[in-house]
């Protein structure tokens, strides 16, 4: 039996003293990381700020230029996928009127003449 308690004891203090060590003595610090390390739920926040500022300047490129930090999929893609994720987690109507009207933007967007497509 004291084998037991003495074998329990020492990983009670072990993993006491790991997390001690992680989390006040020497925790990560993430530095100069860029958008496209971010969870999809993150992710879906960034697009939602991006169509945010799009719906009041309307100025597409820059929005383009935006969501091309978080990937390297084409920008119809990743708020595409952001609008999926946004559904499905219950984003509010406003917020998915805004990355749905960013979504129609792209759709009609002409990468080669830089324009939009009537």
């Amino acid at each position: 039996m004291t084998r037991w308690f003495g074998f329990l004891l020492a990983m009670a203090v072990g993993a006491a003293g790991g997390l001690f060590y992680g989390w006040v003595i020497d925790p990560v610090k993430y530095i100069d990381t860029t958008p496209d390390a971010l969870r999809i739920d993150y992710r879906s926040d960034y697009v939602l700020m991006t169509a945010e500022v799009f719906q009041v300047e309307e100025n597409l490129p820059d929005a383009i230029r935006r969501l091309a930090l978080l990937d390297d999929a084409s920008p119809v893609q990743i708020v595409s996928q952001a609008l999926e994720f946004a559904e499905q987690h219950g984003y509010s109507p406003e917020d998915l009127a805004a990355m749905r009207f960013l979504y129609q933007a792209l759709q009609s967007w002409n990468p080669v003449l830089g324009t939009l497509t009537p």
